[in-house]
């Protein structure tokens, strides 16, 4: 019995030496082909990136979301939507000058009554509202902030349907700022989020590309 043992031990330990000399048979030509070979990797660009769509760039590295322009009441409310997603450290902001155009109803003599004409509006379900003081104890309410007039036009168009009548389209005050939302390297749940979340933003827009180089 003990030579049977002896046997089978001396057969692995043969067996064993046999497919180690199998394996480095190869040689390092043999190694080196099997490995990644960095001629063949490509960096995208931020064109091919975006030409990629959200869903499957947010698959990659290095990649960006920036959502925007959004105004002061606009960035808080869109910051509190996202908040539930806890992606805070995902999250940084960039402040552009603001150009473009913007609906407004105009025509309240104190802040207060212009607060009261937003939630009366609000319970028709007239979103994207916030108070613009105009000075000389003038307040009005924005609608809106869009990069083209026939945006502009569009939303008042559209209130009107709702029964809003009343409002103002007009280029952007010199001076007023903007801020842009980046998202490094969002999740795909954030990605459908943010397309959930774009069409209650009217003037805004999602970008996808590389994420920019700090300077």
């Amino acid at each position: 019995m003990r030579i049977v043992v002896i046997l089978l031990l001396l057969a692995n330990v043969a067996l064993f030496a046999l497919t180690r000399l199998d394996a480095y048979s190869g040689g390092e030509g043999q190694r080196l082909s099997e490995q990644v070979q960095p001629d063949k990797i490509k960096l995208l660009t931020a064109q091919e990136v975006a030409a990629l769509g959200p869903a499957k760039a947010a698959a990659l590295a290095d990649v960006c979301i920036e959502w925007g322009p959004l105004g002061e009441a606009e960035r808080n409310r869109a910051l509190a939507e996202l908040a539930p997603l806890g992606i805070a450290q995902l999250v940084s902001q960039r402040r552009v000058d603001a150009d473009g155009y913007i609906v407004t109803l105009p025509g309240f003599a104190s802040r207060a009554a212009a607060e009261r004409r937003i939630a009366e509006l609000r319970a028709r379900n007239v979103n994207d509202l916030s108070v613009v003081d105009l000075g000389r104890g003038q307040f009005a309410i924005s609608l809106g902030i869009f990069r083209t007039e026939a945006a502009a036009n569009g939303r008042a168009d559209a209130l009107a349907q709702q029964g809003v009548a009343g409002t103002r389209v007009a280029p952007r005050a010199a001076g007023a700022a903007q801020t842009i939302l980046v998202i490094r390297d969002p999740p795909q749940a954030v990605v459908a989020k943010l397309r959930d979340l774009a069409p209650a933003y009217p003037g805004t827009e999602i970008r996808v590309g590389a994420c920019e180089r700090p300077a």
